[in-house]
């Protein structure tokens, strides 16, 4: 009986290790992927400025501006500035095009 227990413990303690390296070779792949990923849209990278007219307020129209661009697929950073009445996107342009940010 005693055999038993330890030897269900060291099958237990196995099992874990196990388990554990393959979650973190897994987690090193996925990592290599997004790293890759990141370099081939870094090489679409392209910069915009636009020139925002209609805006009548910072926080309702810039920040709201600024804020949907951002959620935007294929834009990576966006900057609106309210009193310059201007608009900074970095953006990736095999995703989306600088008419496509203008709308």
């Amino acid at each position: 009986m005693k055999n038993i227990k330890s030897l269900s413990v060291l099958l237990g303690i196995v099992l874990l290790i196990v388990s554990c390296q393959k979650k973190s070779e897994k987690k090193e792949i996925a990592t290599k992927t997004i790293e890759k990923k990141e370099v081939i849209a870094t090489a679409n990278l392209k910069k915009v400025a636009l020139n925002i007219t209609g805006m009548t307020c910072e926080i309702g129209c810039a920040r709201t501006i600024q804020s949907k661009l951002s959620k935007t697929e294929g834009i990576r950073s966006a900057e609106v500035n309210f009193k310059e009445k201007r608009g900074l996107v970095e953006y990736d342009a095999s995703i989306i095009s600088k008419n496509e940010i203008k709308e």
